[in-house]
């Protein structure tokens, strides 16, 4: 089926360019509530999934052992700016164990933030490992390679057990078998697993809604949840959606962005797991079109983004960049169905 488009990006009077896409919401037993375009392909979740990237970390005990807290788990749950505190806490996170930045296995490229680059040329430096938005996530997964004496090289392989357990943990939450045919590898060199949008919220919607779980892993959710909500700048860096909004709205929204377009999270005050897959694998419309769904569902959450504006170099403003009639109208769907829920 062809896509909708969801983002419109107009110049003047005239939309000049447009995003499509699809967006799934579910409960945490499977029933879909809101769904949009095709959300049976398989998609890949990329960084989405940091946070079931990140429960071995904390299952196996590896955390508790090497004294990780709140700002290591978040960090590990990351898809950060590299900014000085994201790098020198992934050294730190390595330290602790002993290690150091040549054990990662995630690849160097320039930070992510603006500033962060900025401040990286004018001291002369070159990107490090360190400064890779997926080093805490490494980092962690080093940790628990470490703690239970099994090989650290190669652990990002999809052989090691290190990645053995992911696979185990998002088969089991989200029912699916997750074969090599739905395999790919994610950019800082970890395997990736393709699942539909649906299968997706529901690990978003289980995630927040503790559905499905043993007393240990509900544990270690809450532990990795609360540690993102306490230390979002953490998550991903100043001026970015997934810190701004879990910064003033903590315990009300887990979201979490991934490459390639793709965004998901969960409310869990009303049990429900989103996701949504920008076809072209655009980051300026996914960011607008999961701020449109977030303030439908968290009227709240209005105004703590700045509008998205298209502006000339000399700063005037030209454009803008919006939620399509059709993204607002299947909005305004979703919207009713959570007021009539409440």
């Amino acid at each position: 089926m062809n896509n909708p488009v969801l983002i419109e990006v107009t110049r003047g009077p005239l939309v000049e360019s447009f995003h499509t896409g699809s967006v799934a919401v579910v409960t945490a037993d499977g029933t879909e509530v809101f769904t949009l375009g095709d959300v049976s392909r398989p998609v890949f979740p990329r960084s989405a999934i940091k946070a079931f990237q990140c429960l071995p970390l904390i299952e196996t005990g590896t955390a508790d052992r090497y004294g990780y807290g709140a700002p290591e788990i978040a960090l590990a749950c990351a898809s950060h700016t590299g900014t000085e505190r994201h790098a020198a806490l992934a050294a730190k996170m390595l330290t602790d164990i002993g290690l150091d930045e040549d054990a990662l296995g995630c690849g160097a490229h320039m930070p992510l933030g603006s500033s962060a680059q900025k401040q990286l040329l004018r001291a002369g430096r070159e990107p490090s490992q360190l400064h890779n938005n997926c080093s805490g996530k490494h980092a962690g997964m080093l940790a628990t390679a470490k703690y239970l004496g099994e090989p650290l090289d190669g652990y990002w392989l999809p052989s090691h057990p290190v990645q053995k357990r992911v696979h185990a943990t998002l088969c089991d939450l989200t029912g699916l078998p997750l074969g090599d045919d739905l395999m790919g590898f994610d950019g800082c060199s970890l395997p990736n697993w393709a699942m539909p949008l649906t299968s997706m919220a529901l690990l978003f919607a289980r995630l927040v809604a503790f559905t499905g779980m043993g007393a240990e892993r509900r544990r270690a959710v809450t532990r990795i949840l609360e540690s993102c909500w306490a230390e979002p700048e953490l998550v991903a860096g100043p001026g970015r959606a997934d810190t701004v909004v879990m910064r003033r709205l903590p315990g009300r929204i887990f979201m979490k962005t991934g490459a390639e377009g793709v965004y998901c999270g969960g409310f869990p005050e009303h049990g429900l797991g989103f996701a949504l897959k920008i076809d072209d694998g655009t980051t300026r419309a996914s960011a607008g079109a999961v701020m449109a769904l977030v303030e439908r569902v968290l009227p709240e959450a209005k105004g703590l983004m700045a509008r998205r504006t298209v502006k000339s170099w000399r700063g005037k403003e030209v454009g803008e960049i919006r939620a399509s009639a059709t993204l607002e109208r299947a909005l305004d769907r979703l919207e009713a169905s959570v007021s009539a829920a409440i």
